[in-house]
């Protein structure tokens, strides 16, 4: 009888894979093992694998520039990272190593790109593309990169009046984008995006804002789809309507050369994750290569702002299980020595589901459980996956550690959770640790940040 928990992960997805193994009863992630992690530094710990970095974004470069190839496609591909996603100096130094561009969000990137620029990781011939609804001070850390000499500063107009605030007091040319009003999938709250300028505006404005304007030259149009990238009635009429509107902008604005599709690349969130990435580079680029040749215009750059995709694989979280509880006749709680709520706030605010799995005791049985946090709010729970309306785990043995790990945790859940301040019910951020490979390609750990202290959190709250 097949009753372990390695014969359940067995017979319920594609393992062992490229990703995940198991050697002598205890999980591997991307050959790196977890126990011997978790021996070093505890838990719980936050990991981040820098090597997924750079796997994901040489995969979408080759995507694209495959399919641009397969159909003669005459522009470039330009890929670029949403700092927003996380903003860790080891997240953003690995990403420029790989000369990628940058997207911001707010005016207070500019000042973790002075100090990139200024340590020598960021070039000033990078585009950055300046997201977001724009206050004085984002304005002004605008005009200080393109004072401080970076060439490819592209704002991207989000309303009718920041041309005029972006362009107050100078008498430089300035090269904008404009950001299309998208419409939002009909389950939506909302029907239009809050962002952006809608459809039928944008031309008029063009003509009259700019056309004739000597100080500035659009470059770009920018379209974000907020459910993503994904095949999809909807998803293919928007990016049509986007491609459209490029199409007869670009017959009254010669200059204008770039799209921007956003971002959207998905990443794995549950075991059995599929996405044919493939697929959608290759007709993305075919519908926008073939609605430009049924207009007569030519096909433009194609910029990305992928954000999870670049950095969202790369993250773990590793618990501990402290105890267990029986709650009722069906009810077993696995309680981590954490919170869900601190460390992974997007399973309480969105119900966000990851890749999750046992670290060690793989040949044992296993039972169906509920995993609880440390705090006292009752939605601090992880009760179901994906795929499934249950988790399992092996079973508890009084004595016997337990260890479980959840996986592609590395996009905003530091940022949401408020790393480094006051958690709910004052439960320290955990410790951090960087784990990369050195030129012979073994993994080496590094602390990044220690567990939080008390004493941190009482002077943040005055005392």
């Amino acid at each position: 009888m097949k009753n372990k928990y390695v014969d359940l992960i067995e017979q319920s997805f594609e393992f062992p894979n490229d990703e995940f193994s198991v050697t002598e009863n205890e999980l591997y992630w991307f050959d790196v093992p977890l126990m011997d992690i978790i021996k070093q530094y505890g838990t719980p710990l936050r990991i981040a694998y820098m090597p997924k970095i750079a796997q994901n974004i040489q995969r979408a470069r080759r995507l694209f520039n495959v399919a641009m190839a397969k159909v003669d496609y005459k522009a470039d591909y330009n890929y670029c990272y949403c700092t927003k996603s996380s903003h860790f100096s080891f997240v953003l130094e690995e990403v420029l190593k790989h000369d990628v561009n940058l997207e911001t969000s707010s005016a207070f990137d500019y000042y973790l790109l002075e100090v990139l620029a200024e340590q020598g990781h960021l070039s000033k011939d990078r585009y950055i593309i300046c997201n977001g609804f724009k206050r004085p001070q984002y304005i002004e850390n605008i005009q200080k990169l393109i004072d401080m000499g970076f060439k490819n500063v592209l704002p991207i107009l989000d309303n009718k009046f920041e041309l005029d605030l972006l362009l107050k007091g100078r008498t430089d040319k300035m090269k904008v984008g404009i950001r299309i009003a998208a419409e939002e999938e009909p389950k939506f709250d909302f029907y239009t995006s809050r962002l952006g300028i809608r459809y039928k505006d944008i031309i008029p404005y063009y003509m009259e804002k700019i056309k004739n304007n000597p100080q500035v030259e659009l470059k770009m149009l920018h379209f974000f789809i907020n459910t993503g990238i994904k095949d999809t009635s909807y998803y293919w009429n928007e990016l049509n309507k986007g491609v459209n509107l490029y199409c007869e902008l670009c017959k009254v604005c010669p200059e204008l050369d770039s799209l921007n599709i956003g971002g959207g690349f998905p990443i794995q969130t549950h075991m059995d994750f599929s996405y044919d990435y493939e697929y959608m580079a290759e007709e993305i680029v075919a519908q926008i290569k073939n609605t430009c040749a049924q207009n007569g215009v030519p096909e433009p750059r194609i910029f990305t702002e992928f954000g999870s995709y670049t950095v969202g694989e790369s993250g773990a979280m590793l618990y501990s299980i402290v105890n267990q509880k029986q709650q009722n006749d069906r009810e077993l709680w696995d309680m981590i020595d954490s919170s869900f709520i601190t460390t992974l706030p997007d399973t309480w605010a969105i119900n966000q589901r990851f890749p999750f799995l046992a670290i060690n005791n793989w040949n044992s049985e296993y039972e169906r459980v509920h995993l609880g946090g440390l705090t006292c709010d009752s939605e601090d729970f992880y009760n179901a996956e994906v795929h499934s309306n249950a988790i399992f785990l092996p079973k508890m043995i009084e004595g016997r550690e337990q260890f479980v790990g959840f996986f592609h945790t590395g996009a905003y859940q530091e940022a949401l959770s408020g790393f480094g301040g006051i958690q709910h019910c004052l439960l320290p951020a955990p410790k951090l640790v960087v784990i990369d490979k050195d030129e012979n390609g073994e993994y080496y750990t590094k602390l990044f940040a220690k567990e939080q202290s008390y004493k941190s959190m009482l002077k943040i709250l005055g005392y």
